[in-house]
């Protein structure tokens, strides 16, 4: 789409937590298995909790660990600033630095600065926090404080939109491993222990009410593995990989929320990107320019909080095949009996034609509190590895421990985007075992195997779909827009695969 000429999609994590505070494993791991997914991240610490419960023995256990992980920060705070500063590479690798502060009565922010160094501030509640921000902008640093889990009700850790100040929070987290904060009915419902969603507290909520909140995700994962697959993520359109440029992407809002996969979106109203705010006007074109990680299932227009459109597979007609095929091949290892560890060694490749693209989808263990990690969960550490082994294949090393439930997904993946002749074939090396498919086996579906006997470690080659199953362009006029109000529009987008996708809202407003 030419309104996205001259930017480039990047994917970060921004909120996620290590054992600099309460959390797991080291602040070096984090940024080590960052850089083997994304191309931008902070890692957060947990600093303060002004309106902290009073005493309680029913739940001084959570108060303990949040003080000493409070205070663990701020003995680290300089080494945090200089291992954040030692990770960046402008054009390569973007670090910013973070911290994070709880609020019962307006719900918590994850405060981020446009460098890797800052000062961790003590503030008595977000009006006070808001006091020093103005500050330091006005000394020339750049700094924001985004809501996150916002979807819990307010006085409860949950969003308050009452006290919600655009100036300092562009955007808001709508997806983590939390739940989904979009609106009170959707996928991914809160299940922590701090209790469900309300709907008071949901991004349609605080849309409706007339704020200008752009869309993020992160994991807010608290165990060294920032972009763990399928918990949150960020995209950005932004002029290049470097601090500056993704931070102008924040402010513009040019950014989108996504669960797991890398979905390549794009939304334009009148030409205008997400995150824009346009005057009102009679004529709304909207367009979308979307690729998946896998086959899409559902596009949909959200306006005003209410779906405007679907766009589904059956708007859509499969063009003619050509010579060269142009799909995704996603190898998934794990399984195996619950608890057990198998260390993977596995090279993937194809016979002829081109690796497009390399998209690992690596998992970190799924523990929160610290008296979560107990004997028997797996451990934080750098974990999972790939590179490019020759011009037509990839080797990737990584560690599965079995699904804990028959619910919660523990296993590890990677995704080619790749451009292969019809005859040709895939193959892999599993911890020495090779197994072969023709393309058009995995064309016709996908195909799994197992080490050994039963319940041992697993794999799973995905079905390779046609490209025009992952590659989606669609436009609609809005024929009955209103002419005294602000109009809200958003893209949502759903895959075959539960993986979710959420663009920043275009506003059209009577008001500009």
């Amino acid at each position: 789409m030419a309104t996205y000429d001259g930017l480039e999609a990047y994917y970060g994590d921004l909120h996620n937590h290590c054992g600099i505070s309460y959390g797991h494993g080291s602040l070096d791991d984090a940024f080590r298995n960052a850089r083997e997914q994304l191309d931008f991240c902070s890692v957060t610490g947990h600093a303060l909790w002004p309106d902290m419960p009073a005493p309680d023995a029913n739940i001084q256990t959570i108060i303990d660990f949040h003080k000493k992980g409070f205070a663990r920060l701020r003995e680290q705070w300089d080494g945090v600033q200089r291992t954040t500063a030692a990770y960046h590479r402008e054009g390569e690798f973007v670090t910013f630095l973070s911290f994070e502060m709880h609020s019962c009565a307006d719900g918590d922010r994850t405060i981020l600065y446009n460098s890797a160094y800052g000062d961790l501030l003590e503030a008595t509640g977000l009006t006070d926090l808001h006091r020093q921000l103005r500050s330091l902008r006005e000394a020339g640093i750049g700094v924001i404080a985004f809501p996150h889990h916002i979807g819990y009700k307010q006085g409860q850790r949950g969003i308050n939109w009452a006290t919600f100040d655009p100036e300092f929070a562009p955007v808001v987290e709508i997806i983590s491993m939390h739940g989904c904060s979009e609106a009170d009915e959707g996928p991914r419902p809160f299940l922590h222990s701090m209790g469900p969603a309300d709907y008071a507290s949901t991004w349609q909520y605080g849309l409706a009410e007339g704020h200008v909140a752009g869309a993020i995700g992160g994991t807010d994962h608290h165990s060294a593995h920032p972009g763990s697959y399928g918990h949150g993520r960020t995209g950005v359109w932004a002029r290049s990989k470097t601090r500056d440029a993704i931070w102008e992407a924040l402010l513009a809002r040019r950014t989108y929320a996504l669960t797991g996969d890398r979905i390549r979106l794009q939304f334009t109203l009148n030409d205008q990107p997400m995150g824009a705010v346009l005057p009102s006007t009679e004529r709304r074109e909207l367009a979308f320019d979307v690729v998946g990680g896998a086959p899409i299932d559902c596009v949909d227009v959200i306006k005003n909080g209410a779906l405007m459109r679907r766009f589904s597979r059956t708007d859509f007609v499969a063009p003619v095949e050509e010579t060269e095929v142009r799909t995704k091949l996603t190898l998934e290892v794990g399984w195996g009996a619950r608890g057990r560890r198998a260390d993977w060694d596995v090279r993937l490749g194809i016979s002829a034609g081109r690796i497009l693209a390399v998209e690992p989808r690596f998992r970190g263990p799924e523990i929160v509190a610290p008296q979560e990690a107990v004997s028997g969960t797996p451990a934080p550490g750098h974990t999972s590895h790939w590179d490019l082994d020759g011009e037509r294949a990839i080797r990737f090393r990584t560690v599965t421990y079995g699904n804990p439930n028959n619910r919660t997904p523990a296993t590890q993946a990677v995704c080619l985007e790749v451009a292969m002749p019809a005859e040709a074939e895939v193959w892999a090396e599993l911890n020495g075992h090779r197994e072969v498919h023709t393309l058009a086996d995995l064309r016709a579906g996908a195909r799994a195997g197992r080490l050994d006997k039963i319940d041992s470690p697993s794999y799973r080659f995905h079905r390779m779909p046609a490209w025009w199953e992952l590659a989606w362009q669609g436009a609609l006029e809005d024929a009955a827009p209103s002419r005294d109000r602000t109009d809200v529009y958003y893209l949502r987008v759903r895959q075959v695969n539960d993986e979710w996708a959420w663009s920043s809202p275009i506003w059209v407003s009577a008001a500009v």
